[in-house]
């Protein structure tokens, strides 16, 4: 199947929008998922959030982990915790990115994957 045929499974996609919820709640910026499926095998979707401090991105990322595993929901690899710089959760379905502000602006992911289909959260 070519990549850009891939159908997103509904609950996935629920997935990253409870995720999103949940990095707003503690106040988190410019919280955007890039969808994917359509351009990479690698994953549906980066949900990419950004904290002011390394504090808040550490607990913005320890909410997102501990809530979802409530829900039953569990990452496979969880990267950059104690840093608080660049947090990576990777879901296998679905990878987020909770940054610090300065760190997202130097990696500039959304650049990279300009051309992905975008959705936007607020709280």
């Amino acid at each position: 199947m070519p990549v850009n045929s891939k159908k997103i499974k509904p609950e996935i996609t629920e997935a990253v929008k409870l995720a999103a919820e949940l990095a707003l709640e503690l106040k988190a910026a410019d919280v955007v998922a890039l969808e994917l499926a359509s351009i990479s095998g690698a994953t549906d979707y980066f949900l990419l959030a950004s904290g002011r401090s390394d504090v808040q991105v550490r607990a913005i990322a320890e909410n997102i982990v501990e809530q979802m595993k409530e829900r039953e929901i569990r990452p496979e690899h969880l990267e950059g915790l104690q840093g608080g710089r660049w947090v990576l959760i990777d879901y296998i379905d679905f990878v987020v990115h909770v940054f610090h502000e300065e760190a997202r602006q130097f990696y500039q992911l959304e650049e990279l994957w300009g051309d992905a289909p975008r959705l936007e959260f607020h709280d």
